[in-house]
């Protein structure tokens, strides 16, 4: 009885669709987050009557045929990457990208990996990094005794001292952009890498056509939307039982057979 097989599909299909959702709602406070969605296609079909054949000397054609559907699979778990709410913090190293763009970090292994999280800080040696302590590119450093740090929409790095009341630039960030960016491979921790499907990054400065600009004391927020993800979990979940209704009064057909004399 294919029925069986077919909520089966439909059952591991709503477990996939679970799982990238309660993800989702784990999210809900990280910085940066894009939510996810999964994609669903249809399986194969069996053809008992195929469309389009003759179904007679005559020459007539079978209109619609008969065709049985398999059931469903995952076909692709897409992330979304609008634009998340900006929040205040009032910290000087963080940085909000409002608009397109990644921050480009250096790993211990000197690879390079990509954020949209900009909650920085700064080391003993003074460099700009992430809260795991890797270098944010270009790998800016902020000079002892600095009074004050601001870093503009452009991401000039500008610090004040004591000696002296006129800004010095202490380095620029750069941002890169990508023309796949749902094809960065997500990897932890806020960091993405480069793929085949993402493309290679497009390296700029904030506020250049096709950049965001930077907001300092200010960090992106997820954008998942709590309401809308409660609202798929209810739908999926609904789905789900009803698959599994289907394997029940499948197994009720079997033994109706079986108990015929």
């Amino acid at each position: 009885m294919r029925s069986l097989s077919i909520a089966a599909t439909g059952m591991l299909a709503q477990q996939t669709n679970v799982d990238v959702i309660s993800n989702n709602i784990a999210n809900l406070g990280t910085t940066a987050y894009k939510k996810q969605r999964a994609e669903f296609q249809d399986l194969l079909y069996q053809h008992e009557l195929r469309v389009g054949t003759q179904s007679s000397a005559a020459g007539n054609i079978v209109p619609t045929g008969i065709q049985i559907g398999l059931g469903v699979k995952t076909a692709a778990v897409y992330r979304n990457n609008e634009q998340g709410a900006l929040v205040g913090t009032g910290n000087n190293f963080d940085l909000a990208i409002d608009g397109p763009g990644y921050f480009e970090i250096t790993l211990a292994d000197g690879s390079l990996s990509y954020t949209r999280a900009g909650s920085f800080q700064v080391s003993a040696d003074g460099e700009i990094v992430t809260s795991q302590g890797f270098t944010v590119s270009p790998g800016i450093s902020i000079p002892t005794g600095a009074k004050d740090v601001t870093i503009n929409e452009e991401g000039e790095v500008l610090v004040s001292t004591d000696t002296s009341t006129t800004p010095t630039n202490a380095g620029q960030l750069t941002l890169v952009t990508f023309i796949n960016p749902a094809g960065l491979q997500a990897e932890g921790g806020n960091l993405f890498t480069e793929t085949e499907a993402s493309g290679t990054p497009i390296a700029g400065l904030a506020g250049d056509d096709g950049f965001g600009i930077l907001k300092q004391k200010f960090l992106e927020q997820s954008n998942v939307d709590s309401v809308s993800e409660i609202t798929t979990l209810i739908t999926a979940q609904r789905a789900y039982e009803l698959n599994s209704r289907v394997i029940s009064t499948s197994d009720e057909m079997l033994q109706s057979i079986s108990q015929l004399r």
